[in-house]
């Protein structure tokens, strides 16, 4: 655990606003697996779309307050990658989290409402808008997909790269970080090695 908050990049969306903080009703050991599931999710999907993972971490420090905080990184670069399977990988974050808590038993209205990734949705829907392609928030627009399409989607790809996922988890919850060769190693999924636009 760190002794300090990470750098304002890791705390923040891609436009540099603040991301959503949410108390977390579950015990340390218990909320840091479930971002590990939660970055393994991103960083499996992106290496089964053809995607470079560079690194994948649970970033953890200690409040001012008292407590602690937690949050995770998955740095990534993408080229010709297919805009809905960039956005399936996306919301793979999200779905492999609340995932993880359904097979613990710890799903509750108030810890899925803590594993929100608003930013990863958001990121999506931006990314895509620059390269002509629609995706709606709670609506299906003319020419595009929504957001639960391609939840469903996503949903679809993490339950077939489940057992990856899982095994990507627990290491990363036993390391902390591991970079994109790393996690190659462990699911069998080859990791790209062209480089630039990370994540």
């Amino acid at each position: 655990m760190r002794t300090t908050a990470p750098a304002p990049e890791f705390l923040t969306d891609h436009k540099g606003r603040p991301r959503a903080g949410f108390p977390v009703p579950l015990s340390y050991e218990q909320a840091r697996l479930g971002m590990a599931f939660h970055e393994a999710g991103h960083a499996v999907l992106a290496l089964a779309y053809g995607m470079r993972v560079n690194t994948s971490e649970v970033i953890v420090w200690e409040r001012e307050e008292g407590g602690w905080g937690l949050t995770g990184s998955t740095n990534f670069a993408s080229h010709g990658t297919p805009p809905w399977h960039f956005a399936a990988q996306c919301a793979a974050g999200e779905i492999a989290h609340v995932q993880y808590l359904l097979i613990r038993g710890l799903w509750t209205p108030d810890t899925a409402a803590a594993c929100a990734a608003e930013h990863d949705r958001e990121y999506a829907i931006d990314i895509l808008a620059q390269f002509g392609y629609r995706l709606g928030r709670d609506h299906t627009p003319h020419g595009g997909k929504s957001w639960s399409t391609v939840q469903g989607v996503a949903r679809r790809k993490v339950g077939h790269l489940w057992r990856e996922i899982r095994t990507v988890a627990h290491a990363m919850d036993e390391h902390t970080m591991l970079t994109g060769d790393n996690i190659a190693f462990l699911t069998g999924l080859a990791n790209p090695s062209f480089e630039g636009g990370d994540r």
